[in-house]
């Protein structure tokens, strides 16, 4: 049965950081591509980061390009997000989700975990 369970969120101050983990079972990291994506109330889902499951390659939107940094551990069947230098804008719910593909663009990411809350506020 494929799983993805996101935790490590909460309540930080503007500058502040979190590191959220998405464990996983299921299937094997090093095949498929693993993203993090985020949805604040009103707004559209965004993806804010991907690793790629052949390569180890990353990818970063400019929103959070040089302060987020995503991260894996085949060994314990884990992706990190480590989120530093935060900001009021980056409240959301951030979700993990599993690709089709071992890329991180082009295919479809239809597995999603349940999300972990990540409030950035003085």
């Amino acid at each position: 049965q494929l799983q993805l369970v996101e935790s490590g969120g909460g309540l930080v101050q503007p500058g502040g950081s979190l590191r959220l983990s998405c464990a996983t079972s299921g299937f094997t990291l090093d095949y498929y591509a693993i993203g993090w994506f985020r949805q604040a109330p009103g707004k559209e889902r965004e993806g804010v980061s991907c690793i790629s499951g052949s390569d180890g390659s990353t990818y970063y939107p400019n929103s959070v390009k040089g302060r987020f940094t995503i991260s894996r551990d085949n060994a314990k069947n884990t992706v990190y997000l480590q989120m530093n230098s935060l900001k009021p804008e980056d409240t959301a719910v951030y979700y993990c989700a599993v690709g089709s593909l071992d890329k991180c663009l082009g295919g479809d990411y239809d597995y999603w975990g349940q999300g972990t809350q990540v409030t950035v506020s003085s």
